[in-house]
């Protein structure tokens, strides 16, 4: 692939990836002050939970939308997918920054917010399989890892660009202006990103390898092969190595930043500006791990970031809820160090779990569901366990648990590093993986 066409692959995939996951991250920070305006009551607690239930419809809706747009993009083409997603998720967000409150229609205003959520749940169940099988495609067989890497370097800024945007906004307008209208602006913001979006991507060429896989399968069906191919057990694979990798990314990017706030007493400038930075080494840190996991393997990394998560998440925890600035910074980049490496490898092996004819398809029901159980669910059950237990230090248990199960689990799924994207998940062994590595070099 020509170089200049190698930098227009990255960058439409990337950017485009920006625009989709600013706008879930709008929401995920904007959660505080969407819980007075949409759920008012003199129960702050049940108005902040109602709010992360809220958060997590979307994704709920997250496997619809990966089925419906898994199968198109097998069927259709990557391209258009990519396009379609960008639209429907800048719709979504730019809706909710012209929604009334609770205090002018009532009821009708967390209906009309959930809706919304909905409209972007199920963008981004078809944008991040898109994506991910669009770039893994078009990537040289040696180095799936680090272009997927790169790519996500774009799906995490925007939460550290959004605390950002937070902080100068609330700084520019006031907390009283900021709580009255001017929280709406970023969610605005996000439909002209979608824009943004939709023209890096609309002249696009589909992956070569996407190319003759398709004119190999003819009309077959992506969902029926799926379940006959062996796409089941690629299936199971991704939630084998999928849950670890989900909590911990939504405890940095939709919980700990509330959790800095009620919990730890933290200043909402300062909770923003410690979890931003943290968020940013996040972004660096995971095209390192897919790196890494060209050179040494999908499994050693995901090892070593699921046994790093496993011993870090009780300190990490526990310097975050320290109520200081300096704590709250550190305990958060020792979970970004394992979420980074664990996520640089858990992106690329999901894919590469399925041959090419449906590889969209079988990521996206098996990755938006682990995402949706786990993911979703993890700033709810994360505010729940604080709040029955008591203890600042709940979401550390957590975490531990389902970092063990996941170390535990990916020992027995293939290594992938190097398998023939063509006929992928036939291989069942690392042996198998190398020799295809080897023979592609």
């Amino acid at each position: 692939m020509a170089k200049q066409s190698s930098i227009r692959t990255l960058s439409a995939g990337s950017i485009g990836n920006f625009g989709e996951i600013y706008d879930f991250a709008v929401f995920g920070f904007s959660v505080p002050i969407l819980s007075t305006h949409f759920f008012p009551g003199s129960d702050r607690t049940a108005a902040l939970l109602s709010t992360f239930a809220v958060y997590a419809v979307a994704f709920f809706a997250r496997p619809l939308g990966g089925l419906l747009f898994g199968v198109m993009a097998d069927r259709l083409g990557r391209v258009r997918v990519m396009a379609t997603t960008v639209w429907l998720m800048a719709l979504g967000t730019a809706l909710i920054g012209l929604l009334p409150t609770y205090a002018s229609v009532g009821i009708a205003a967390p209906v009309l917010l959930v809706l919304c959520r909905i409209a972007q749940g199920l963008a981004l169940g078809g944008e991040t399989t898109g994506t991910t099988s669009f770039i893994l495609e078009s990537a040289p067989d040696d180095r799936r890892g680090g272009w997927i890497g790169l790519t996500l370097i774009f799906s995490h800024l925007p939460n550290a660009l959004v605390a950002g945007l937070l902080i100068g906004l609330q700084l520019a307008a006031g907390a009283t202006a900021y709580a009255d209208w001017v929280w709406r602006v970023p969610f605005l913001a996000g439909g002209l990103i979608g824009i943004v979006g939709f023209w890096l991507r609309r002249n696009l060429d589909e992956p070569e390898e996407f190319k003759q896989a398709t004119r190999r399968s003819g009309s077959k069906s992506p969902l029926r092969a799926a379940m006959r191919e062996g796409g089941v057990k690629g299936m199971l694979h991704v939630a084998m190595i999928q849950p670890i990798q989900t909590v911990g990314s939504y405890l940095l990017l939709g919980f700990m930043y509330t959790f800095l706030v009620r919990v730890a007493k933290l200043e909402p400038t300062s909770a923003l500006f410690t979890n931003g930075a943290a968020i940013v080494v996040l972004s660096f840190m995971i095209p390192l791990g897919g790196v890494m996991s060209d050179r040494f393997g999908r499994k050693r990394i995901l090892t070593l970031g699921a046994a790093w998560l496993a011993f870090a998440a009780y300190p990490g925890v526990h310097l975050a809820a320290s109520g200081t600035i300096n704590g709250a910074l550190l305990g958060q980049l020792l979970l970004v160090i394992g979420v980074g490496l664990y996520g640089g490898a858990c992106f690329v092996a999901a894919p590469e779990f399925f041959p090419t004819s449906f590889r969209a398809t079988g990521h996206a029901i098996s990755y938006q569901l682990s995402v949706a159980v786990f993911g979703g669910t993890t700033p709810f059950i994360g505010t729940l366990l604080v709040q029955m237990s008591g203890s600042p230090l709940a979401p550390a248990y957590y975490v531990t648990f389902v970092a063990i199960a996941c170390l535990i689990l990916t020992q027995f799924v293939p290594e992938t590093r190097g398998v023939r994207l063509r006929t992928s998940g036939s291989s069942s062994s690392g042996e198998d993986s190398s020799a295809a590595f080897h023979e592609l070099r």
